[in-house]
């Protein structure tokens, strides 16, 4: 199970990962076959389905990201937990507001994430 606490370190670590621009670190967080949907997935990777699945095809469309992006920051507003998953709401590119939600597994590695965008 997820403590508030727990939830709390994964979304600083993560956005410090991202922060840092360090995609490897960013993707330790992840198993090697998760998925990931988002709308910026069909923009830039030029995918209708918004979903990517693995580390390999997601780290392509985080690179075009960052070199889309080069000064992507997140600040993180709130964090939200339940029993296997995480939200974080967190100001993203272009200042933008998001949501992220991620699925835990047992192992704690996240399975699938899902970003909302205003």
């Amino acid at each position: 199970m997820l403590t508030k606490e727990i939830a709390t370190e994964f979304a600083h670590d993560w956005v410090d990962s991202w922060n840092k621009h360090d995609l490897d670190r960013v993707l330790d967080h992840y198993t090697d076959d998760f998925e990931m949907t988002t709308p910026l997935i069909v923009s830039l990777m030029n995918e209708p389905s918004g979903t990517l699945s693995g580390k390999d095809r997601v780290r392509n469309y985080w690179e075009k990201g960052l070199e889309k992006y080069p000064d992507l920051h997140f600040q993180i507003i709130d964090v939200l937990s339940s029993v296997s998953s995480v939200t974080i709401y967190y100001t993203s590119v272009l200042n933008k507001k998001a949501v992220e939600f991620f699925l835990f597994n047992e192992q704690g590695k996240v399975y699938k994430a899902i970003a909302h965008y205003d």
